[in-house]
């Protein structure tokens, strides 16, 4: 999926004549962020549909693409928990209290829709 997304939301958000961090904060605004910090590599191998892949070990450097708002809802899941428990503690440290580890992909894509 790489960094083809925000060029997609960018397109239509401005068809639309809003921006894509505006489209991407409205939306969000009822359900939260899901995001992906397994690496790229693992995203395009399966990932739940609707999140955003953000490594773990760049997601302080990257969230502020996904949001600025420190009290958006921030779901995060890996392989296993382990990572996402990692960018748990690193976005509540930054001062997103709203972040969540929900766990790891194999468990959870057997309740939620996901890819392959």
């Amino acid at each position: 999926m790489g960094n083809g997304w925000k060029r997609r939301l960018a397109a239509g958000a401005l068809a639309m004549g809003i921006s894509a961090m505006g489209l991407m904060n409205a939306a969000a605004a009822e359900s939260g962020f899901l995001i992906d910090v397994r690496t790229p590599q693992e995203f395009d191998r399966g990932h739940l549909l609707g999140s955003i892949n953000i490594d773990y070990q760049e997601i302080i450097a990257k969230i502020g693409e996904v949001t600025a708002d420190r009290n958006a809802k921030i779901e995060l899941y890996c392989r296993s928990g382990r990572r996402s428990g990692i960018a748990e503690k690193s976005l509540k440290e930054a001062g997103y209290q709203n972040a969540v580890n929900i766990g790891g992909f194999e468990a959870l894509r057997q309740t939620r829709a996901a890819t392959q």
